[in-house]
């Protein structure tokens, strides 16, 4: 195994034990959420309230010693109250770019459909382009500008649907599902000790990984992860499906595509693996595709979902041996 492989399997390692420091359980969505981190990409966040959304950003940001911003999208937001605003001032009689929320490096966008599509198309050139364009000057935001973008499952009164092109911009689709019975146990004796989830990231517990400059290059270093062709093949057949299913309206384009070759790979590296399997890609499947598909209005009025329509999919294709 190559040394940058090694690296990053340590590197990973050492982050997911200072994030359970903080949060009970999810190791999936953790999984996910630092596969978005680690390849450049943003992710959508699906959850009810309560289920540490916020916290398990917060402390991938102190673990990765980025700076965390969180927006609270409403209604009445305007582009300006995420991008800044240019504003008089009268000592120098100039006007000054005020930045906004967006310029950090995680941002958490908190019921991201509850914004209008105004706002919503300022935030997509952010996670689009890394840049921010007020009064036609272009501000660059930073390289480890990532968007975790959180959505309720059940609640859509004032909602606005997010357009296909923000969506097919999330690499994944990370839903956070209810504890389990002994991870709720274990949350219920430490809030009685005292010691709640957030406690140990106010103490100051959860210690630094790596900085921005380092997170650069553990993302360089997942090219090293090897993918073989029919893996590659088979990839390609997955999304193209999609395409052409008979449950399917809508399928996905060719950034997922990339996208489920860059999650595949840098779940191979969680998996302290140097290569792609067809299990890796079969995980990644659904998270990648899901928010990217539109299931067929007389299949969805039967109550078939996406996740539904994907799982027979990937019996339907042949997996490569």
């Amino acid at each position: 195994m190559q040394p940058e492989l090694d690296t990053i399997q340590s590197v990973l390692s050492a982050v997911r034990r200072e994030v359970a420091k903080v949060i009970i359980g999810q190791e999936r969505p953790l999984n996910f959420a630092l596969i978005a981190i680690v390849t450049g990409q943003h992710a959508l966040v699906e959850g009810v309230p309560g289920l540490a959304k916020t916290l398990l950003v917060r402390t991938l940001a102190r673990v990765l010693r980025c700076e965390f911003q969180r927006i609270q999208f409403t209604p009445d937001l305007m582009p300006s109250d995420i991008t800044g605003a240019s504003v008089f001032n009268m000592r120098d009689g100039v006007f000054e770019f005020r930045r906004g929320p967006v310029f950090t490096e995680f941002l958490l966008a908190d019921e991201i459909n509850r914004a209008p599509a105004k706002t919503q198309a300022a935030l997509l050139e952010a996670m689009q382009e890394r840049t921010v364009t007020v009064d036609g000057t272009t501000h660059v935001l930073s390289p480890a500008f990532t968007v975790f973008a959180t959505q309720n499952p059940i609640e859509f009164e004032g909602t606005y649907p997010l357009p296909e092109a923000q969506k097919d911009r999330f690499l994944l689709k990370i839903n956070i599902h209810w504890p389990t019975a002994e991870e709720e146990l274990e949350l219920a004796h430490r809030m009685l000790r005292g010691d709640a989830p957030e406690a140990a990231l106010e103490r100051g517990e959860v210690q630094s990984v790596l900085d921005t400059d380092q997170l650069a290059q553990l993302r360089n270093s997942l090219s090293a992860i090897t993918v073989r062709e029919e893996l590659v093949n088979y990839i390609v057949e997955l999304v193209r499906t999609t395409r052409s299913y008979d449950t399917i309206l809508s399928g996905a384009g060719p950034r997922a595509t990339q996208a489920l070759l860059l999650a595949s790979r840098a779940y191979a590296a969680l998996e302290n693996r140097d290569f792609v399997t067809p299990d890796d890609v079969r995980v990644l499947a659904q998270p990648v595709l899901e928010h990217r598909i539109i299931v067929k209005p007389e299949f969805e009025m039967e109550g078939t979902t996406a996740a539904d329509v994907l799982v027979k999919l990937l019996a339907d294709v042949p997996v490569p041996r």
